[in-house]
């Protein structure tokens, strides 16, 4: 019979060869990866993520199907381990994932984007499983690593395993948007949580020349990892490393209001009526939702799904102002659009759809942000 220990060996060292394998795990977290195993760090039910990245699997539970629990541990694939903050309870899925251990991959592709060294103060932002505070104390030190988690049963869950795994980083429970100002000035800040804005604070609470590496969306859809450097007048500007699927941070969370919020009578409404050609299909991949978002503010895309195979795609504001339809029929080349507002949402949209789709529909490594004293978020081609 295969033991557990068996089981993690062979595991850890199946998954290292991967990482090593696609660049993302480096010589210098080599010792880091040994150190700080993954399954010390993940709780007894876990819900694996699929194949498109977006999806979770069905429960695995460490009580009922050891074997299955470690296939999960050590597969490059992030672990749901919270719904709904804390509020779902059970085997089955909740209606939103609220907290998670991270890819692999994507762990240490953004540890390898931080570029640590020795004597660097760590600010993390979301503690989540502890895995990722855990290879930074090993690292750095633990007294060099603060980190922050605003859900407080997540960070006393977390807390526990990094004491039983020998590290003791300064753990927040508090609003990561605010830092922790005590343990600053900080010469490194990674989020493992996405954000539509990266918050004054992290900047502020940062030594000029450090860096800070976070996953960034638009309101429109699509995201990717940015590492920005701080400069001395009080700025930021950097470039995006790899595309990414994280929980926004909890303080930028939007509350969207249906369609019907926008609709003065029933649909059509006064909307003015026009024809596209162009499909509402191409709007929707992770790297055409990015490209939209950052050059169209304050705009999100809802879909109303029909049996037939046929769709609406929705277009809002987040004034509440204005609002687009466009229908997606299979078999038509050519498709109804409807606005109504102070803002042609459509529009707006098809030009910046356009405007990336004409420069070669560059990937998100293309793109730049430049963050202003002043809290000015402007993405562009670099």
């Amino acid at each position: 019979m295969v033991t557990a220990r068996q089981l993690a060996e062979s595991g850890r060292e199946r998954l290292a060869s991967a990482l090593i394998a696609n660049g993302s795990l480096r010589s210098d977290w080599f010792a880091a990866y040994h150190a700080v195993p993954r399954h010390l760090f993940v709780p007894d039910t876990v819900w694996p993520g699929m194949a498109d990245g977006v999806r979770q699997g069905d429960a695995v539970s460490r009580r009922e199907d050891a074997a299955a629990w470690w296939r999960a541990v050590y597969a490059d694939v992030p672990l749901t381990t919270q719904w709904d903050d804390g509020a779902h309870l059970g085997n089955s899925r909740g209606a939103a994932p609220s907290s998670s251990s991270s890819m692999p991959t994507m762990v240490f592709t953004m540890l390898a984007a931080l570029d640590v060294t020795e004597g660097h103060r760590v600010l993390e932002i979301g503690t989540g499983t502890g895995w990722n505070a855990a290879l930074l104390s090993h690292r750095l030190g633990s007294a060099n690593v603060a980190t922050v988690e605003v859900d407080r049963t997540t960070a006393t869950d977390a807390g526990r395993r990094l004491a039983r795994a020998g590290y003791a980083p300064v753990a927040v429970v508090g609003d990561g948007a605010a830092g922790h100002p005590p343990a600053a000035p900080f010469d490194r800040v990674i989020a493992t949580c996405s954000v539509r804005e990266v918050p004054r604070a992290w900047i502020e609470q940062c030594r000029p020349g450090a860096v800070i590496v976070a996953p960034w969306g638009p309101e429109y859809g699509g995201e990717a990892v940015v590492r920005l450097t701080t400069q001395p007048d009080g700025s930021a500007r950097g470039s995006f490393v790899h595309s990414s699927a994280f929980m926004r941070l909890r303080a930028q969370r939007t509350s969207r209001p249906s369609s019907l919020a926008y609709l003065s009578a029933p649909w059509p409404a006064d909307g003015a009526r026009s024809t596209t050609t162009l499909s509402p299909d191409e709007l929707g991949g992770w790297g055409a939702m990015f490209a939209i978002g950052a050059r169209v503010p304050g705009v999100f895309p809802l879909t109303e799904r029909y049996p037939d195979g046929s769709y609406t795609l929705w277009l809002h504001d987040t004034a509440v102002t204005s609002w687009a339809t466009a229908d997606r029929e299979p078999g038509r080349a050519e498709f109804e659009v409807v606005q109504s507002g102070p803002r042609r949402l459509w529009d707006e949209v098809e030009a910046a759809w356009r405007w990336w789709d004409a420069r070669g529909r560059p990937g998100f490594e293309q793109f730049e942000l430049t963050i202003t004293p002043d809290g000015t978020h402007t993405v562009r081609l670099a």
